[in-house]
């Protein structure tokens, strides 16, 4: 293993062997930007159903957002909860396609995905969609929770221009972000979790996903201000992997450091690590919102730490969803990014 217990990928994925470990190439194709959707001059589109499929979700704030929103545009649309307890229920909810959209969170954006026909690179490089759109007799897959969680770091003045960042987790969330980091800029990001093989198992599946895909397009260009185009991503950033018994220097030594696990989620939930390896400067993000202060928050800011919930990038997502949800629907939404992230959090109740 490499200092810091953390193996390192390279971009053909094989072992490293002056290293002992191994080394992967990956990029985000997601951006931030305006409101563009442009739709038929006075046409009004039809009542739509659109929901959040997850468990358990009581807690959401989704509604609140996407009502107040949709109301705004005098759209005849309605969002609600579709909290199934258990996988036969959410496959049966996904296949009946009786929405206009979905979001989807834990622990269905997998199935998401296997229910979708068309499937962004968002979604396929995450191994899980977290928004499915109908589009005519599709049904098309993204994943947004990256681009939600950087746009929303970087609206708060993080940068992530060079930065060593840690991501704890090796589910679609963590994945989402990891990409959305590599786009932005970082130099390095460490991919975390309990076990160090299924890391490494984890990344090298993505890379080899990316990689396919940096190779089978036209270089797309950044899609913000300060970020990477496509290809300068895969080529720039150094992805390694690691366990949280093993990668504690990693851990340490990062600018920020991300928990996309569900730790946190329950009462009592430990952080994903041994919150004495935070240190002041850092820049500690928790997906988890709605649940108090948990362990890795509470940590972080005891250690000096800059420290966020994920309400956010809760709301940042939600922009990006109804940006692409309009665009697809063909509805106008004469509303920036920032204006609409600050409408659908003030509807939340956040302060942000």
């Amino acid at each position: 293993m490499s200092e810091g217990g953390c193996g390192e990928l390279g971009a053909d994925g094989r072992a490293a062997a002056d290293a002992g470990t191994q080394a992967v190439r990956a990029e985000n194709m997601a951006g931030t930007g305006t409101a563009r959707a442009e739709g038929a001059a006075g046409a009004r589109p039809a009542g739509q159903k659109l929901y959040l499929l997850g468990h358990p979700i009581g807690h959401s704030k989704s509604p609140d957002m996407y009502n107040a929103l949709y109301a705004r545009l005098g759209l005849p649309w309605h969002y609600a909860l579709a909290d199934c307890e258990t996988e036969d229920e959410a496959r049966a909810f996904l296949a009946a396609r009786d929405f206009l959209s979905i979001n989807v969170t834990t622990p269905y954006k997998p199935h998401a995905l296997e229910a979708a026909t068309a499937r962004a690179a968002s979604a396929k490089l995450a191994r899980g969609a977290n928004v499915l759109v109908r589009k005519d007799d599709a049904l098309v897959a993204y994943n947004t929770d990256g681009q939600g969680c950087v746009a929303y770091l970087e609206r708060e003045g993080v940068d992530f221009a060079g930065a060593r960042v840690v991501v704890c987790g090796t589910g679609p969330t963590a994945l989402s972000i990891l990409h959305a980091a590599s786009l932005a800029g970082a130099g390095e990001i460490v991919l975390l979790g309990r076990d160090k093989h299924r890391a490494r198992g984890v990344l090298e599946a993505y890379v080899g996903d990316f990689g396919k895909l940096a190779h089978a397009t036209i270089d797309l260009p950044p899609a913000c201000e300060g970020h990477r185009s496509f290809r300068e991503a895969y080529g720039e950033t150094a992805f390694k992997f690691g366990s949280y018994a093993t990668s504690t220097q990693a851990i340490s030594a990062a600018d920020v450091v991300v928990n996309a696990t569900p730790l946190g989620m329950r009462a009592g939930d430990p952080a994903p690590f041994d919150i004495a390896l935070f240190r002041e400067g850092q820049t500690a993000f928790d997906v988890v919102y709605g649940h108090g202060d948990t362990a890795f928050c509470t940590g972080a800011r005891a250690a000096g730490c800059r420290t966020f919930d994920g309400a956010g990038m809760l709301v940042a997502q939600a922009v990006v969803t109804a940006q692409t949800v309009c665009d697809i629907a063909g509805v106008g939404l004469p509303l920036s990014f920032g204006e609409l992230f600050d409408f659908m959090a003030k509807a939340a109740g956040f302060s942000l």
